[in-house]
């Protein structure tokens, strides 16, 4: 049976909307789109969030730092198994164990064997939770001095231990090679293709007048958050309207670049198994839910920064996505996936 989706894309971000100062919503299915704001861009103030307001979309960004590797790997530009060594300077000192080398799979499936964060940091966070800009000192030189005195905690491949540190240093690496920052590989492999025009780490005035802004759980305004050089584990600020976008490439919905379908293609090729119902692809976890739930395939991830919360998940099966964006850092997950299991059990479409 046919439904239309609008009413139950507006009731995820009203529910959201109540936790968060504001939220949006957005759902794709393979004939339609519906984009839904609720709440305030701001504490006691604002309009209310909609399709081209910009949101810190904190570790969501790994996927496009994954994706980056794809486009990479599919040109010959840079190797899936080549080793992260290969990548950094001559100077730099990258551990190992057992006579395994991190590669840059290994990276993008957070099996390197790194720790979450980067050297020194988890004093910091535990005396100051509330640090406004934590990543602000993560250089290249700060990630490298810090990596050489970096112990790993399992052999590389050997299982899944989800890393900032890990993500960030595949962002440094590839933009490295690539002979360019990390934003201006990100908009060549990925957001220029898709007409992704408001996906960038760097907000400029026109675009600063267009984005929300982040708040702490109880609602007290937060600055934005600089990654520095760790950028490629969640400095992306983008809109509703670029994650459709980027969604729909992930489904295969409309022209998709084939250079870019491919690499698609390639990240979910590569598979990390964590648990016999869950997986890690390249930059994304994934999980087939039970069947009393229908045995619906979901593949997302979520992301929060200091003032932020969002989650993307997608059912290539079917060609359903779900993007939820919040300005607070109360989570967005449960009713996004509330949404998602409800179009996927429903075969939601306009009706």
């Amino acid at each position: 049976m046919a439904h239309d989706i609008a009413p139950l894309v507006q009731q995820t971000a009203d529910r959201l909307a109540g936790k968060q100062v504001g939220a949006v919503v957005a759902a794709v299915t393979p004939d339609t789109v519906e984009i839904r704001g609720a709440g305030s861009t701001a504490a006691g103030g604002g309009s209310t969030p909609g399709p081209d307001t910009l949101f810190e979309i904190g570790s969501v960004t790994k996927t496009f730092t994954a994706l980056a590797l794809a486009r990479m790997a599919r040109a010959g530009t840079a190797g899936l198994d080549e080793p992260l060594a290969d990548l950094l300077p001559t100077t730099a000192s990258v551990p190992s164990r057992d006579g395994r080398q991190i590669t840059l799979r290994h990276l993008a499936t957070h099996t390197s064997g790194l720790p979450r964060l980067p050297k020194g940091m988890l004093p910091t966070l535990l005396l100051r939770p509330t640090h406004p800009d934590p990543y602000a000192h993560c250089t290249a030189d700060a990630l490298l001095s810090g990596l050489a005195r970096t112990r790993l905690g399992a052999a590389p491949g050997e299982r899944f231990r989800y890393s900032n540190l890990g993500a960030g240093l595949l962002g440094l690496a590839l933009a490295r090679r690539a002979g360019t920052e990390y934003e201006a590989l990100v908009t060549r492999e990925i957001c220029a293709p898709l007409g992704m025009t408001d996906t960038v780490v760097t907000v400029d005035p026109a675009r600063a007048e267009r984005s929300a802004q982040g708040h702490s759980r109880r609602g007290r305004p937060r600055t934005p958050w600089n990654l520095a050089d760790l950028a490629g584990a969640g400095a992306l600020r983008s809109t509703a309207t670029d994650l459709v976008a980027y969604a729909r490439a992930q489904l295969d919905i409309g022209p998709v670049p084939p250079g870019l379908a491919a690499a698609i293609r390639t990240s979910r090729e590569v598979r990390h198994r964590t648990s016999p119902f869950a997986w890690v692809h390249l930059g994304w976890t994934a999980h087939r839910l039970h069947p009393r739930q229908g045995s619906h395939l979901q593949i997302w991830h979520n992301g929060g920064t200091g003032g932020f919360c969002s989650f993307m998940g997608f059912d290539p099966e079917k060609g359903i996505a779900v993007i939820a964006l919040g300005n607070t850092q109360h989570p967005v997950d449960r009713p996004a996936f509330d949404l998602l299991r409800t179009l996927q059990t429903e075969h939601a479409v306009p009706g």
